[in-house]
């Protein structure tokens, strides 16, 4: 078997795995109790007549439901499976696999209890709706696998709402954004780029990219060093399509009006000519960007193929086309630049503080942490970020998030970023604990042999 054999099989093996553990285990998340029960006696505090307690303080102080109940490190994850990973509108009931997922790495890596809600719906008004009314049983929403343009409504509606009293965040956006600025930023160290005058090329303009492109600009960036393309090719003034929706697509429209000066036309080919970084959030591959297309960027050129489940080029194809580097949003190659760096983090920094929201500004301090936690960690070519196995990221990037928002006005607990450090490190540091105790005793049965 040659290498690209090899490289190709490895590639392939998560999702054969997957289709034998799934079954095995019947989901990946259930629900435990926190609270002991000693004796059945137990009952009549923890329910009847006991409870009637902490109702009536609630009842009284609406706030009393962070210390009372679970509220506070509890996440809705919402989606109505429009757009799964790369396998589009598959339904919200075949979603199910991706949000126990991400109900997993919330506990494992964040110490949140999320909650997958898959709703039998595709009206985003619907969607809007539900949030509002689950609000009293969360500390937190995180909207997931939406299609666009209604990603963005949902999301921008809710952020706007001013009776949500809690952070909605749309994971595919902001977070995805997130973890690719802190690698971009690393790879610009590498590659000594000043972010100012880099020349980028957005390959693809849904909701990751519209979101990067929002954090990009934040950064220091102006439109007018980006060429951005779509599935109809490379956005221009001229785009009379995108100007015919651009009510739906306000973002799009305005790259259309402020990207590309030197009027460039044509597809992803001519966008990365002489381009010196490509974030691609695009139709999966592998082919979606050719090796030959890579070959015509700039020196040094990164290349950020970020599309699940498969990458829109793969990684070594890339690199034999002369990128120098690459990231992608998967574990098994280097330089993963996937979400699950960010929301686990993000959502523990503003459950901590008890944020009303969740703010670009948060999303920024926690990409710099992330970017500073690598430099620490010792850059080169394929080592941008840490990984999810660096556990101290997490706390680290919580208490960065945590502290933002406190700095903003916006966290209704208002502790230090040192305490916030901790606070977080005690709470994913108890869930790590609980599951390898429940794998110890048996309680998580072991992963069966093939």
């Amino acid at each position: 078997m040659s290498s690209k054999d090899e490289l190709l099989a490895k590639a392939n093996q998560p999702s054969a795995e997957a289709l034998r553990l799934h079954p095995f285990y019947r989901g990946k998340v259930q629900t435990m109790l926190k609270c002991p029960v000693r004796t059945f006696d137990d009952f009549s505090i923890w329910y009847t007549p006991g409870v009637a307690a902490p109702c009536k303080a609630i009842q009284a102080d609406p706030n009393l439901a962070y210390e009372y109940t679970n509220k506070a490190n509890t996440v809705a994850v919402v989606t109505d499976g429009t757009r799964v990973l790369g396998l589009g509108n598959i339904g919200a009931q075949a979603g199910m696999p991706v949000m126990e997922g991400k109900a997993l790495l919330f506990k494992y890596l964040g110490g949140v209890d999320a909650v997958p809600l898959c709703l039998d719906t595709e009206d985003a008004d619907d969607i809007i709706r539900t949030v509002r009314l689950i609000q009293p049983t969360y500390g937190g929403i995180n909207l997931e696998d939406i299609a666009q343009p209604k990603c963005f409504r949902v999301l921008d509606t809710l952020r706007a709402d001013p009776t949500m009293q809690i952070p909605v965040f749309h994971d595919d956006q902001q977070g995805t954004a997130t973890v690719l600025l802190a690698g971009l930023l690393n790879a610009l160290k590498v590659t000594n780029r000043d972010i100012r005058n880099t020349r980028f090329a957005l390959v693809g303009l849904g909701a990751a990219n519209v979101a990067t492109l929002r954090l990009l600009e934040a950064s220091g960036v102006a439109l007018e060093q980006i060429i951005a393309t779509d599935s109809r090719g490379i956005l221009h003034r001229d785009r009379s399509d995108i100007a015919a929706q651009a009510e739906d697509y306000p973002d799009k429209w305005r790259a259309c009006l402020g990207s590309n000066p030197d009027d460039v036309r044509g597809g992803i080919a001519e966008a990365l000519s002489g381009a010196e970084v490509c974030i691609a959030f695009a139709q999966p591959g592998p082919g979606t960007i050719k090796p030959e297309w890579v070959a015509g960027m700039a020196p040094d050129s990164i290349v950020f193929p970020c599309s699940n489940p498969v990458p829109e080029i793969w990684p070594w194809e890339a690199k034999e086309a002369g990128a120098r580097i690459v990231g992608t949003g998967r574990s098994d190659f280097p330089n993963q630049l996937n979400n699950s760096l960010g929301f686990p983090a993000i959502f523990r920094g503003a459950l901590d503080v008890r944020a009303r929201t969740i703010t670009d500004e948060m999303c920024l301090a926690a990409a710099a942490e992330i970017a500073a936690y690598g430099e620490e960690l010792g850059l080169d070519d394929d080592h941008l970020v840490p990984t999810m196995e660096h556990e101290d990221i997490f706390p680290r990037e919580a208490a960065a998030v945590g502290a933002k928002a406190v700095e903003q006005g916006l966290a209704r607990n208002n502790a230090t970023r040192d305490e916030l450090y901790t606070m977080a490190q005690v709470k994913i540091a108890e869930a790590r604990d609980m599951i390898t105790t429940l794998m110890a005793s048996g309680g998580i049965r072991p992963v069966p042999e093939i």
